[in-house]
């Protein structure tokens, strides 16, 4: 048996936006956006240089009042999404350059470097080149 983790919902108040966010910001390419019906969408989205089985990220419009209090905040205030790469201080550049918040600096540790910014809706990410 093969298990894969295929995708991770992640609420967002407007897909349009969030599709900007992620493709233009990160570099995410748009797998898929299918439109279900006149307020629904099937949005993928995933980093450019993964492959058919990396995990990719479903942006789901949050609809009710409970979905929208939990937009920015799916995990309690942890860290919710870990993105490796292997051009660490260029995205932080990138980042720091478009005004995201960096809210743990860059630092070595003895797996690599890593450090966290908040995502355009307050989600936490851990950015991690390994050594």
């Amino acid at each position: 048996m093969q298990n894969i983790l295929g995708q991770i919902t992640l609420l967002v108040d407007d897909y349009d936006k969030a599709i900007s966010y992620y493709t233009e910001l990160l570099d995410f390419d748009l797998v898929e956006d299918t439109i279900i019906s006149p307020k629904k969408r099937w949005v993928v989205i995933a980093p450019k240089s993964s492959n058919d089985q990396g995990c990719k990220l479903l942006l789901a419009k949050a609809n009710t009042p409970d979905q929208k209090r939990a937009i920015g905040n799916q995990t309690g205030g942890r860290v919710f999404l870990f993105l490796y790469t292997n051009q660490i201080e260029t995205l932080r550049q990138k980042l720091v350059d478009h005004k995201v918040e960096i809210t743990k600096p860059l630092r070595s540790e003895s797996y690599g470097k890593v450090f966290v910014f908040k995502d355009l809706y307050g989600n936490l990410w851990d950015v991690i080149q390994r050594n």
